[in-house]
């Protein structure tokens, strides 16, 4: 009786051991992955395909530069309390995990940007990605585009007319200015132990990566 009692005590302390390493492990892999996922950096691109009631703003800085029709179809629109604009922000991701410096290269898959659109710190809609998009570690930058749709009299009706189509030509007109847009986002990426989200939300603007 006593020596099974021994040799079940041995066993129950190996079965102790081998656990103890196997969480190690696990610790030391997925304190790796979090390392590797928080060298991900993100900066604001540009702002694409910018439309306005279906009405291309590329080449636009004024309202003299709409026609008759569009700048009537613009009035109207305001008018009914409504002024959609659709657009496409593309996001830059650089991976650093080039295998230099001592970590792995490692090839990071973004599955999901869900993300809020700041204009002029004001929040606003919410968009995402619409694939899994592979962010290769080396080093270069990755363009993750996200499409936007967004009522702007919803959110800045109180400027006016012209208030409001100055915001529009900020965004996607000739002289559009990338500073006033912001995301507040939070990365998932797929990992070797599973998805992971990103612990905290990232502000990505266009002046840094982060």
């Amino acid at each position: 009786m006593h020596q099974r009692l021994k040799i079940f005590v041995v066993l129950a302390i190996v079965a102790t051991g081998l656990g103890l390493l196997q969480s190690c492990a696990f610790l030391q892999q997925m304190a790796g992955v979090m390392a590797n996922l928080a060298r991900l950096k993100f900066r604001l691109a540009e702002v694409r395909d910018f439309s306005l009631m279906g009405i291309n703003l590329s080449g636009k800085s004024a309202l003299a530069d709409f026609n008759v029709q569009d700048g009537l179809r613009l009035v109207q629109a305001f008018a009914t309390k409504r002024l959609p604009a659709e657009f496409v922000l593309n996001i830059e991701a650089v991976n650093p995990n080039d295998g230099k410096g001592g970590s792995p290269q490692t090839v990071s898959t973004l599955t999901s940007l869900e993300s809020r659109l700041l204009v002029d710190g004001v929040p606003t809609v919410t968009g995402n990605i619409d694939r899994a998009i592979e962010i290769p570690g080396t080093g270069q930058a990755s363009i993750i585009p996200i499409r936007m749709s967004i009522d702007l009299y919803e959110f800045f009706g109180n400027k006016g007319f012209e208030g409001l189509l100055n915001i529009a030509l900020a965004l996607g007109g000739m002289r559009r200015d990338p500073t006033r847009i912001a995301l507040d986002a939070q990365p998932q990426v797929s990992t070797p132990l599973g998805p992971i989200v990103y612990p905290g939300r990232l502000t990505i603007i266009s002046r840094e990566f982060r």
